[in-house]
């Protein structure tokens, strides 16, 4: 039955990657995907591009393990010497957009899901959610269905980790500052050039460190990425603009940081985009933890931002491939990645819900 699975979640990933689905843009992967439960005469039900299904045997008095991974993808790059819309198989290598990030991860928590969908007396009722939008933190995706799905008490957050167990994942917040000054010509005199003042906040930013430090996630990264000012030359502008990149430790609520900035960054404004995408981590005493350390998988934490940010539920982050392939030109999975991501997923949940 495993191997049958494995074939088929192969074959549907390179349907997906064959099948442009662009955040907000996903309607004919989640049709692929609806296919993929009939050919498993599995009953589904689709909520936007949000596909999703629970375990034959669902027991309402019993726990909730959510398995989640997205269909959605960001757009290629212009370093793809492949075409990003083509399944192409060289070397043991799947090739194409989405492959890594996050097609394997996704066939093979349904192939898993499957697995388990008719045995009787789990431990946890399984739910399994396709999601949409998870690259654009939409408000369509994962988010936009915990009220419609039975409530989750534990999940699995399918993006590639080598198969390891990213037991925390750092939150974000992104933050627009401004930093004031007194216009002029540029000819004149002016002590107060917006652009010059900027240069101490900077440097304000650049040292600033947050006292408390994660022993899974390290400590809060804060990062100045953009910077806007002036339209003309001649003219010295009213204002400088900045973008303020901050992930955020286990330690820090996203609340904790926003205040901390509008108490002590020197700008005349320093205002969040969003709050919503919180860091996210689940006990190393877990069951699902503890499992897969005594299958050999290593722990870690995670820098990078998933669907588990708007969840408010223990969670682990776990999938086949390498998340330094995402995004990246040429994007691809090894076949054997998929294999053994399936086959560790069973054995995982074997331990934790037979």
């Amino acid at each position: 039955m495993i191997s049958t699975l494995t074939e088929q979640a192969i074959s549907l990933l390179k349907q997906l990657i064959e099948t442009p689905s662009f955040s907000s843009e996903e309607d004919q992967t989640a049709q692929h995907i609806e296919q993929w439960f009939q050919l498993q005469n599995i009953p589904y039900q689709r909520t936007k591009n949000n596909v999703w299904a629970i375990n034959k045997h669902f027991d309402v008095t019993k726990p909730t393990l959510l398995l989640n991974s997205h269909h959605d993808t960001v757009k290629p790059n212009n370093g793809y010497t492949k075409d990003p819309f083509k399944a192409i198989v060289e070397d043991g290598k799947l090739y194409g957009l989405g492959s890594n990030d996050a097609g394997g991860c996704l066939v093979s928590l349904l192939a898993t899901f499957a697995y388990f969908y008719e045995q009787k007396n789990l431990k946890y009722n399984l739910v399994i959610v396709a999601s949409a939008e998870e690259e654009s933190s939409g408000d369509n995706g994962l988010n936009s269905m915990l009220n419609v799905i039975p409530k989750v008490d534990v999940a699995i957050v399918g993006e590639p980790t080598l198969m390891h167990l990213a037991v925390a994942e750092k939150g974000l917040v992104v933050f627009d500052a401004v930093v004031k000054g007194t216009p002029s010509h540029a000819a004149h005199p002016n002590d107060d050039n917006a652009i010059y003042n900027t240069i101490s906040v900077l440097e304000w930013f650049k040292n600033y460190e947050f006292t408390k430090t994660s022993k899974a996630l390290g400590e809060v990264k804060m990062t100045v990425t953009q910077i806007n000012a002036g339209k003309q030359h001649n003219a010295v502008p009213a204002n400088v603009d900045l973008v303020v990149d901050v992930r955020v430790n286990d330690k820090y609520s996203n609340k904790d940081i926003v205040d901390i900035l509008q108490q002590e960054a020197p700008c005349d404004s320093i205002i969040p985009r969003s709050t919503k995408l919180n860091s996210s981590s689940i006990p190393m005493d877990h069951p699902l933890v503890k499992a897969g350390i005594e299958i050999g998988r290593n722990t870690y934490g995670s820098p990078t931002l998933s669907d588990q940010a708007v969840l408010s539920c223990p969670s682990l982050k776990l999938g086949p491939g390498d998340s330094t392939r995402s995004h990246s030109a040429d994007e691809f999975i090894y076949i054997n990645e998929i294999e053994e991501g399936i086959r560790i997923y069973i054995e995982l949940l074997n331990r934790v819900i037979l």
